[in-house]
């Protein structure tokens, strides 16, 4: 694994802060997007899974770790891109999946998981016991919270050493974002307060000393806090630098540590550069790219409806619709309002809750036809103007819609390049 990651609290000690974007997503699309990018820039390229998405069980997408490392390795060597610029972490990784079974069931599940992310190659791993489970307090403590961690780690470790892989770098913390965003409308987030940040930090080193595990809190980079952002369904709370001063200055007691930013989807590019000046160099990206994909297809189905005879009215979107209402578990109870309100987050909610659904045979059925319809199509500029305002059109003439909806993702990767790489003289061109 790149050093880099170890590298992001010396830069800052002395001044010279850089970040690294954290692509959180296992959508084929959105990971050749960010590998292409790699391949120009010649930077580390950090991708991380959830434990939702995927796991020992196989996650909403049906992979387990090491089907996630394979998929993203073969899209790295179909790119061309050096496998050594690959870094795989490991997101939220605890009991989350879990948390409606006892305590004692839901770590043995996540333990279980946390080995097979270690075994199968991740080497930044999150461990996020924050969530209560059944039975519990609705609010843990840091100390509850942190044994849980601990007993993880020690999981993590075993597994690396048997695997004789490296011994991972580990995110810890206990004000951890619900993953995926919030679920209602929100109007301020207050940032971690600083005492807070502090006795998290020192609970968690006192109970990994205690579990034996000094060499494993050494390799601790990171916790993560709430700096102050958040998105919610259809709103966006930006960045306040001075409201989160307080708790940036904690980290000039620990010349080895950083925090780690979560839920900066939809942040601008100004923001998120302020964050990894003040300390948040790990910038967590998930919705946001995959809303940026379900935006250009979209903008596709309706281009086509224009350009191509018998294609009919929006059908990926209408595909979609009865998709989503036929199968509605991933998105019930994440948004609210009478039926048209819903109707319109299932489709164009922030917290984009139809990523869930395109890995299904219906959705991909769709999307395939949308591919096929326009395969060989000459779109015209004109159309290009009408339905991707953002390009030029010439970036966009001649392109595949593989390309198109690559370039879109890579608009939003371009921002948190531009952002974590403050200091480089230009921007690397748009991946052919």
């Amino acid at each position: 694994m790149s050093t880099l990651l170890l590298d992001l609290a010396k830069a800052r000690s002395e001044g010279q802060p850089f970040g690294i974007t954290s692509v959180c997503s296992a959508h084929p699309t959105v990971l050749r997007a960010a590998i292409r990018r790699a391949k120009v820039t010649q930077r580390p390229v950090l991708i991380e899974a959830t434990c939702n998405q995927v796991n020992h069980l196989g996650g909403y997408t049906g992979m387990a770790p090491v089907d996630f490392v394979d998929l993203v390795e073969t899209i790295a060597q179909e790119e061309g891109l050096d496998l050594s610029l690959l870094i795989f972490g490991g997101d939220h990784l605890g009991p989350n999946p879990w948390r409606n079974e006892a305590p004692d069931i839901a770590m043995e599940k996540a333990k279980a998981m946390v080995e097979a992310y270690v075994a199968a190659g991740f080497g930044k791993i999150h461990l996020d016991a924050s969530m209560a489970c059944a039975g519990d307090a609705a609010a843990l403590d840091d100390r509850t919270i942190a044994t849980r961690a601990a007993a993880l780690c020690q999981v993590a470790e075993t597994a690396a050493k048997a695997s004789e892989r490296p011994l991972p770098v580990y995110i810890l913390g206990t004000e951890v974002p619900v993953p995926g965003g919030a679920d209602h409308v929100l109007d301020t987030v207050e940032p971690t307060s600083p005492d807070a940040a502090i006795s998290t930090i020192a609970i968690h080193r006192e109970v990994f000393e205690a579990a034996g595990l000094q060499d494993a809190f050494a390799r601790t980079i990171a916790f993560v806090v709430q700096p102050g952002v958040e998105f919610g369904s259809d709103n966006v709370i930006v960045y306040d630098p001075p409201k989160a001063a307080g708790l940036a200055a904690v980290l000039d007691n620990y010349d080895s540590l950083v925090f780690e930013a979560h839920s900066t989807d939809y942040q601008p590019e100004a923001a998120l550069a302020a964050l990894v000046r003040n300390g948040f160099p790990i910038l967590k990206v998930g919705p946001g790219v995959t809303f940026a994909y379900r935006e250009a297809l979209y903008a596709l189905d309706m281009l086509a409806g224009d350009l191509v005879p018998g294609y009919g009215e929006r059908p990926l979107r209408n595909a979609m619709e009865a998709l989503m209402t036929g199968h509605p578990q991933d998105w019930r109870g994440h948004y609210h309002g009478d039926e048209a309100a819903l109707r319109l987050q299932r489709h164009y909610s922030y917290s984009d809750r139809i990523r869930y659904y395109w890995n299904r045979p219906e959705a991909l059925a769709a999307v395939d036809s949308l591919f096929r319809a326009l395969e060989n199509v000459a779109i015209p500029e004109t159309l290009i103007h009408q339905y991707f305002p953002q390009f030029d059109a010439r970036d966009l003439s001649g392109r595949s819609v593989e390309d198109i909806l690559i370039a879109a993702v890579d608009a939003v990767l371009g921002i948190y390049d531009r952002a974590v790489h403050q200091d480089s003289s230009q921007s690397p061109a748009m991946p052919a």
